[in-house]
């Protein structure tokens, strides 16, 4: 047996238990399995941690990006330990300064977001303005530009003098026209979306991520917040990874402490408490709310299970 092997065996088995470990898809001809370049590797650990993280589940850029962890922690920390799990930022190579410190950060917002409700219009934005909700996010769907900037110019209405904050959901353009708080981009938005003017213009800017590789690309931007999920199953919004579970949370929280967090997909009141164990600072709910036969009620009850 290769001494690759053998490590990722090692790490394999001291994390069976974790809840870090998903089940690996099915592969075939047209979803071949991850590729490990042998050669770009710096050692056998990093090719050792890339090995055992496709084995738990973890999707080829993330196993990546945990095998050079993997190194750098085997490096950094006096040798090889398959109990470590890597969780420091140096470990990742994650900017070696603060938010504070970084003349490119976007402007902050409150490390602590609260309970953050994701509606689908202004109505219920207002609702929730109504209800006090400390964060809310308008996730409006249309191809209408007059009904998007309705939409938005309401919504930021209902917020205006109140003490929730919102959030718009991939139209950053005319939240900048309308003086919205925050904007909130996915992965793939961040391809089209002009980040300077979002940072110009003072909004603050939460990203989405699915996984190590996205946690370690944000942090090169450095935006207000950091969404981490889907945590569990969710049917409102294809997501490109399985759902990472409570495991992974609670790592991926650890790893990214130095921002403000918030965990989001399929989390419900019976979920809500062990999400926030995990030092998130805000639980993003959509369902939970607006399922609910008295969503005012159910603002304030599932802010009670997350400080419980």
């Amino acid at each position: 047996m290769s001494l690759i092997r053998d490590l990722a065996d090692q790490i394999v088995a001291a994390h069976r238990n974790d809840d870090i470990c998903i089940p690996i898809p099915v592969f075939s001809l047209n979803t071949p399995p991850p590729q490990i370049d042998n050669e770009a590797a710096v050692d056998h650990y990093e090719l050792a941690g890339a090995l055992a993280a496709i084995e738990m589940g973890f999707i080829e850029s993330d196993a990546k990006t945990l095998g050079k962890a993997w190194s750098r922690m085997t490096l950094q920390d006096g040798g090889f330990n398959p109990f470590k799990w890597p969780n420091r930022p140096e470990h990742f190579d994650l900017l070696p300064w603060t938010r504070n410190m970084n003349p490119n950060a976007f402007k902050e917002c409150p490390k602590r977001l609260g309970l953050y409700g994701v509606m689908p219009d202004a109505d219920w934005v207002k609702r929730m303005v109504d209800a006090e909700i400390p964060t809310v996010q308008l996730r409006f769907k249309s191809e209408d530009k007059s009904k998007i900037r309705k939409q938005i110019k309401e919504s930021v209405a209902a917020v205006k003098d109140s003490k929730t904050l919102l959030f718009i959901n991939d139209y950053w353009q005319e939240a900048i026209d309308a003086g919205a708080y925050g904007v909130h981009l996915g992965q793939e938005d961040m391809e089209v979306a002009d980040l300077d003017e979002i940072r110009a213009a003072g909004l603050r800017l939460g990203l989405s991520t699915h996984g190590y590789a996205e946690l370690a690309y944000a942090d090169r931007i450095c935006p207000s917040y950091i969404a981490m999920g889907a945590v569990f199953p969710t049917n409102l919004k294809k997501m490109p990874t399985a759902p990472q579970g409570l495991g992974r949370l609670y790592q991926y929280a650890k790893l990214m402490s130095h921002y403000p967090l918030v965990a989001i997909g399929g989390i419900d009141q019976d979920s809500i408490r062990a999400v926030a164990k995990s030092g998130v600072g805000s639980v993003a709910v959509v369902r939970a709310i607006t399922q609910a036969k008295d969503p005012k009620a159910a603002v304030k009850h599932l802010q009670e299970l997350m400080q419980a």
